[in-house]
């Protein structure tokens, strides 16, 4: 999905991953694993999750979470309905940020914000899934820029290695402050591949739309190689998840990135399902076809991401992305309880069909100050599990029940 765009990394990360960025040294030398790795949630057999990586951001300029009124944690709000996972995504390298906010802002969806957004979960109990999307800004069908750090890389090697160094140093930097996540996640919608647009002469061809599955596939292994020496080396266990976008595309993709791109190391296999672009395997198919594909290929099925709107009315001036032009799906109106019976349903579904579960994406992204590239405030607020004075809703009541 094309989402309205939302690393000053601190500068030890961000001068290493630059240096590593060409480097062809692939860390073959690792410490060994830690005798006793660190007490941390684990992935639950059904997955409740919700991605917040806007919520540090919305916070800092004014957005306020309430349960009856009364101040509150959305972490915490959302774990105790149900939630056991958070899903938060982390950029290369977002400069643009700067641009927006001023020097002294933090990087969203660097590491430094990444890392509070996991110690928040994980101080809950809420295990963690890291979306590396190998962009510097939002990696979707549509753009899957290149980081401006490697935009003069000519050699496939040489991306690959920086793909690992990249992928190892960040995971890294989690391990040193006890934050590694349970599930990383190698792109982000990667319907075409990776870094397949905005691409200088003599960029390495991932475009799988032209049949380049093995340059890709080569990429993807080698940040699967990164979690898998980290997991070795801190002795925890780490998931590694691919996502692509639409329902329809998961039968073909998964055969050609299996069988034409060698990449087969990775548990799961994530699909973003939103209903207003996602048309062609209906509501009432897709659990047939999640049920197919899990016996086909012996691979976890995950709802990576989906939303569903309790009105089409907005709370600021950021024009909404769910609008007033779009339809609901018959049984479930948009309304609170219309949204909360879609995703009590689509839970269900996936749970019957034996998916590992759903993650809500961006249930916490109300109205504030906050900006991106289009807008101040929000254009998801009229799909947020809270209203807009902020109070957490009834439909966030999905969560709490056992699939």
């Amino acid at each position: 999905m094309r989402k309205p765009q939302i690393l000053f990394v601190f500068a030890l990360l961000f001068t290493t991953v630059l240096s590593f960025a060409c480097s062809e040294d692939n860390k073959k030398d690792k410490p060994q694993p830690e005798e006793e790795p660190s007490d941390k949630p684990v992935l639950a057999d059904f997955i409740k999750g919700v991605d917040l990586s806007y919520v540090n951001q919305v916070e800092d300029h004014g957005g306020q979470y309430k349960q009856d009124n009364e101040p509150a944690d959305p972490f915490e709000v959302l774990s105790d309905k149900g939630a056991n996972l958070t899903r938060v995504r982390i950029w290369h390298n977002p400069q643009w940020v700067k641009d927006i906010y001023g020097d002294a802002t933090p990087v969203y969806s660097g590491p430094e914000d990444v890392a509070k957004t996991i110690e928040r979960s994980h101080e809950i109990g809420l295990a963690v899934l890291l979306d590396f999307h190998y962009s510097d800004t939002w990696a979707d069908p549509g753009h899957q820029d290149v980081p401006a750090a490697w935009k003069n890389i000519t050699s496939l090697d040489v991306l690959s290695d920086s793909v690992y160094n990249y992928t190892y140093t960040v995971l890294e930097y989690l391990k040193e402050r006890d934050l590694l996540p349970q599930m990383v996640q190698i792109g982000n919608e990667t319907n075409p591949g990776m870094m397949t647009t905005s691409t200088p002469e003599g960029f390495p061809d991932l475009n799988v739309y032209d049949g380049n599955w093995a340059a890709f596939g080569q990429v993807v292994n080698a940040g699967i190689k990164a979690v898998r020496d980290m997991e070795s080396q801190s002795g925890q266990d780490i998931k590694v998840a691919l996502h692509i976008a639409d329902p329809k595309n998961l039968e073909w993709w998964m055969a050609d990135v299996i069988n034409k791109g060698k990449v087969t190391d990775f548990e799961i296999m994530g699909f973003s399902y939103y209903h207003l672009w996602h048309t062609t395997i209906s509501f009432e198919a897709l659990p047939n076809l999640v049920s197919q594909l899990k016996a086909s290929y012996d691979k976890e099925l995950l709802v990576m991401e989906t939303a569903y709107p309790f009105t089409t009315d907005h709370n600021d001036n950021y024009g909404n992305i769910y609008s007033s032009e779009t339809a609901p799906l018959e049984e479930f109106p948009y309304t609170v309880e219309g949204q909360k019976q879609f995703l009590t349903t689509l839970s269900q579904n996936m749970s019957d069909a034996g998916a590992l579960g759903v993650i809500y994406w961006e249930p916490a992204w109300i109205t504030s100050g906050m900006k991106d590239l289009w807008g101040t405030g929000s254009s998801w607020e009229n799909c947020a599990l809270f209203n807009f004075s902020g109070n957490v809703t009834e439909a966030a009541n999905y969560l709490s029940v056992d699939y």
